[in-house]
């Protein structure tokens, strides 16, 4: 009677297929909805912007006004079609942005998109310079931090974290130029590389990643010149992300902690090294794949301001160059490209969320 009642309670094995099949679906759904959200947020985004820069009146007055003659002004105005509805040109730029058309700059007449591709690269170098640090920095003392919790080295790294991450970033790059480039001498003062060195790497062509072509190359002399440059834009940069990770870290470890199966392997004796360093480690880095997407925004804006600071000629570098110039085409189009990166960066980071953690997807 009894295996009667088990065989009833027991679920059939063909219900398991189903169940999976399901799970299955359910994770598609969730990345195709992920994925269409793209369109919406990237259109809010451009809408922003455009309107934004518009406040300030057509964008050729704006960067040349007062240097043309107003009858050339005017005819520079019409030509462009900044003299037509607002509205008009709000519809036609943003089906110029998903043709991946941002216009033309006023003050170069460079198409923004060759800018972009230009300079690019040497915003993406910098960024991944700057997550390696931040992921040096924040992953290993954050779990130091955990590990030491209410204690003198945890609460040590705790006011390091808030400085990390609540300094200017521009500050930071003086301070740092200030004692490692001045009075030590120890560091390049600005640029990415000596002119020699960008010479030769621009002569040879390449990638347009220094590191990388400068390795292609066999030279040790501009591997080590690229690296001594980038050491100081990459530590500022990065340590405002690694103040964020470091606590993020800590917070996800001591959390984990409370969770049963931490208790069943304390109950067996096993040491808190090992089970902040095997146990707790995996799930506290969940968090971080999820945040790594808000960081990428943080990490765009901070490298305006740490390439202008160190002349990194990056995109942050163009930027800050065309605000000064009052170049608003220019300005309007970089700025919606970074909103692109943000949003399919986003999007990446569900992606990888969605199978490092199947409850992200309900």
């Amino acid at each position: 009677m009894t295996s009667d009642v088990a065989a009833v309670e027991q679920p059939p094995p063909m219900l398991a297929a189903p169940r999976t099949r399901s799970g299955g679906g359910m994770l598609w759904r969730y990345l195709l909805v992920r994925f269409l959200l793209i369109f919406p947020t990237v259109i809010i985004l451009v809408t922003v912007v455009f309107f934004l820069i518009r406040l300030t009146g057509d964008p050729i007055t704006a960067a040349l006004g007062g240097r043309l003659p107003p009858d050339q002004l005017q005819e520079r105005i019409h030509e462009a079609g900044f003299d037509r509805p607002i509205i008009v040109q709000y519809f036609e730029y943003l089906g110029q942005v998903f043709t991946g058309n941002f216009g033309t700059t006023l003050t170069d007449n460079q198409p923004v998109t060759e800018v972009l591709i230009r300079y690019g690269t040497a915003t993406l170098e910098l960024a991944v310079y700057a997550l390696i640090v931040a992921f040096i920095v924040g992953i290993p003392l954050g779990l130091v931090a955990a590990a030491k919790r209410d204690k003198t080295a945890d609460a040590g790294l705790r006011v390091s974290a808030i400085l990390f991450y609540a300094t200017p970033v521009f500050f930071a790059g003086l301070v740092a130029k200030l004692i490692f480039s001045v009075w030590l001498g120890w560091f390049p003062v600005s640029g990415r590389a000596s002119v020699r060195t960008e010479l030769a790497l621009n002569r040879e062509g390449g990638t347009g990643l220094y590191l990388i072509d400068a390795i292609a190359t066999g030279n040790p002399a501009y591997v080590q010149d690229v690296i001594l440059h980038a050491v100081l834009p990459a530590v500022t940069l990065g340590l405002a992300i690694g103040g964020v990770f470091l606590r993020l870290v800590r917070t996800n470890v001591i959390g984990t902690h409370n969770m049963p199966y931490i208790d069943a392997a304390r109950s067996r004796g096993v040491s808190e090294y090992r089970l902040v360093r095997k146990h707790a480690y995996k799930p506290a880095l969940i968090p971080i794949v999820t945040v790594i997407g808000l960081q990428v925004a943080i990490l765009l804006s901070g490298a305006v301001l740490t390439e202008t600071t160190f002349e990194w000629q990056g995109i942050g570098f163009q930027l800050a160059k065309y605000l000064g110039s009052r170049d608003f085409v220019a300005v309007q189009g970089i700025v919606a490209m970074i909103a692109i990166i943000v949003a399919l960066t986003n999007f990446v980071v569900d992606v990888i969320a969605a199978f490092l953690d199947p409850r992200v997807r309900y």
